[in-house]
């Protein structure tokens, strides 16, 4: 029995990267030998054991072969003959395609090393395009290494344009493609993702909703990068730099998705793009099974993103909607990330990423005012029920009013 650290802990090691995860491969061995020594099983897809005092997963050497569709269809082989070799070869990437023993003795047979070194991703074998999830992980990973200069090498960004067309993509699930599009979101460089995805002609099969915005012209007075698909990179981007949650960074993608709609008779003017993108944004929520906060988010933040730009010129009736529709007295938090997905916007334009969003702190100075309202005294009016609900209304608004008065003197 031979064990070996595999993977992401070795990469990142030799990048000089924190290791967070260590996966462990055994080479030699059965699995009523690994149950001897108090592994504990996991999964019933392939040998995977969970160490008895670390809870490291350990897996036994395995190769595997293409028997069906999708992520899932493949037949798996772990038995004491296989080699190390043959494990490594059947991973992604060549620089997740390394091990080393335990005296740190590396064992690089696909040339994972120089590829770090060069600052490539490059697929190991052609059994890379047997994966559709593949295309998705290794958007992802440009993502990461993004800032270190990593590039998708341009052999491997051919295999993954025959994975897009190859109708192989449909076959992954709502789950498997969720969990690999919510951990690039939150990599530091999420639209490099995006345009990988769009490279390879992934972007089209999986979100053809985005993909629709490139090529779309905005108003250039108002949008200087001009391309709506640029300035939905620009506006993740800054989501990042901004270090916003995954549901803003989400929102942030979907905000725009109505501009794809406009005919090109109206370009660069896209009216009521807001309303016309809410039916696109939930097929897109519900095409991924996004957790309940993302979907609710992106909702929002499509149809009220231009009010937030317009906070300042909102009559105090408009500003009291737009508070009663987050719902803000009960959750203020959801609020909060609207105004971060809007300022997110702003900044997601050519040359103005650094410009004062004052639109900010007038929102929340305006939910502050709202909030302030008081019932108690309207139930000693005498108020109840539909009248109190009324009552409640026009004091908010009256502290609205007072609130944007004071703001403009």
């Amino acid at each position: 029995m031979q064990i070996y650290k595999v993977g992401g802990a070795v990469r990142d090691r030799l990048l000089g990267k924190p290791v967070t995860d260590v996966d462990w491969v055994v080479v030699g061995a059965t699995t009523e030998e690994m149950l001897a020594q108090g592994f504990r099983p996991v999964g019933s897809d392939f040998p995977v054991f969970l160490h008895p005092k670390s809870g490291e997963e350990y897996a036994l050497a395995r190769t595997e072969r293409k028997s069906g569709r999708g992520y899932g269809g493949f037949t798996f082989h772990a038995s004491p003959e296989v080699t190390l070799e043959e494990d490594l070869i059947r991973r992604d990437l060549t620089i997740n395609a390394m091990a080393e023993d335990d005296q740190g003795v590396l064992t690089d047979p696909y040339h994972g090393q120089q590829d770090l070194e060069k600052r490539l991703l490059r697929h190991v074998s052609p059994a890379f395009a047997e994966d559709p999830l593949r295309v998705l992980r290794v958007a992802r990973f440009a993502a990461r290494y993004a800032g270190l200069g990593f590039q998708v090498a341009e052999e491997t960004l051919e295999l993954m344009r025959q994975l897009s067309e190859s109708g192989e993509l449909e076959a992954l699930t709502p789950e498997r493609s969720w969990k690999e599009i919510s951990r690039a979101l939150m990599e530091d460089h999420p639209h490099v993702f995006i345009q990988v995805l769009r490279d390879c002609g992934a972007l089209k099969v999986l979100l053809p909703e985005v993909d629709a915005l490139f090529g779309v012209p905005q108003p250039a007075a108002h949008h200087p990068e001009i391309d709506s698909g640029v300035h939905t990179l620009s506006v993740l981007e800054q989501s990042a730099l901004h270090k916003q949650p995954l549901n803003v960074r989400w929102a942030c993608l979907l905000h725009d998705l109505g501009k794809g709609l406009t005919p090109p008779s109206e370009w660069p003017r896209h009216i009521a793009h807001e309303h016309k993108g809410l039916e696109l944004i939930k097929r897109v929520n519900e095409r991924f099974r996004a957790p309940r906060d993302c979907q609710e988010l992106a909702l929002l933040v499509g149809q009220y993103h231009t009010h937030g730009h317009r906070a300042l010129e909102l009559k105090p009736s408009t500003l009291a909607e737009l508070l009663q529709s987050f719902d803000v007295y009960r959750r203020p938090q959801r609020f909060e990330e609207f105004i971060a997905a809007c300022e997110m916007d702003a900044r997601g334009r050519l040359g103005l990423e650094d410009r004062a969003y004052p639109q900010a702190d007038y929102l929340r100075g305006a939910a502050l005012a709202a909030r302030t309202v008081a019932v108690q005294p309207l139930l000693e009016q005498g108020f109840k029920g539909p009248e109190l609900g009324e009552a409640l209304k026009r004091e908010r608004q009256k502290a609205l009013k007072a609130y944007k008065e004071q703001h403009s003197q």
